[in-house]
């Protein structure tokens, strides 16, 4: 099996690298495309054996899985121009781009084609992070229409490069919050908290690896236990103690408030 990742830039070439480190795919296996010849000699150092093109296209042919990495708004430019070399009997269409739906997805890829109306082209909108890199992605996956036989297949190549969910297209924008905007909201977390390390004495690169193992620790507890966040917090959370009063301070602060404003505004 191949596949192609059109627009290997910062999602897509972790999507690429992801891939290959789960031995999911062969190196060769991979192909990635990329308007910048710098952006492919970056893929290139860190991945020798990927096919590296300029010519989307070319790209295309032969592919049994086109995974759509490009801006949301050079999508339909893209689509138009690799659609007459899509088969819709053999290959799938992937698009990890925010905001596009799969029925609009659809609509750019079937305007025009012969088979419209007599094929049904098996398109799938895939939210990873950027943790997909290091096979840690919370992904989430929508199909085109209901009992799509293709689902299986992209869980299953998902599913190596961490935990997947399938849900309702209703709740991507939701689910893109919480974990691919999320991720960004967690990293801004630890550089805060080194920053506060810091003023109260610790050494910056301490202090920030103190965090980071922290929050693997917070996660693994909440993950293998199934336990409430809650539940957790009052285990450290003595009378007068001074986890408290810091949670106390953080919260005068808004900090819970900031968190939920902030996924709101992520899904107007």
């Amino acid at each position: 099996m191949k596949i192609t990742i059109i627009g290997a830039g910062n999602m897509g070439g972790a999507i690429a690298r992801g891939l290959a480190k789960s031995g999911t795919f062969t190196e060769d296996a991979i192909t990635c495309t990329a308007r910048s010849a710098a952006t492919l000699e970056k893929l290139r150092g860190t991945n020798p054996g990927f096919n590296l093109l300029t010519d989307n296209v070319a790209a295309v042919n032969g592919a049994d899985i086109v995974v759509l990495a490009v801006k949301p708004w050079l999508m339909q430019g893209v689509i138009e121009q690799i659609k007459f070399s899509f088969d819709p009997h053999k290959q799938i269409i992937v698009s990890v781009a925010a905001g596009i739906s799969c029925s609009r997805l659809e609509e750019w890829l079937t305007a025009g084609m012969p088979w419209k109306g007599t094929y049904l082209p098996a398109i799938f909108r895939v939210i990873p992070n950027t943790a997909v890199e290091v096979l840690e992605s919370m992904t989430f996956i929508s199909a085109v229409r209901e009992g799509i036989p293709q689902l299986q297949l992209v869980s299953h190549i998902f599913a190596k490069l961490g935990p997947v969910m399938v849900v309702p297209e209703s709740q991507i924008a939701a689910c893109t919050a919480l974990a691919s905007c999320g991720i960004a909201f967690a990293m801004r977390y630890i550089h805060a908290s080194a920053q506060g390390g810091v003023e109260i004495g610790v050494k910056a690169d301490d202090a920030r690896k103190i965090v980071e193992h922290t929050l693997i620790g917070a996660a693994k507890l909440l993950l293998e236990k199934g336990a409430h966040p809650a539940a957790e917090i009052d285990k450290v959370t003595t009378p007068g103690g001074i986890t408290i009063r810091g949670l106390n301070e953080m919260e005068h602060a808004g900090f819970t408030s900031a968190i939920i404003r902030g996924l709101k505004e992520c899904v107007k």
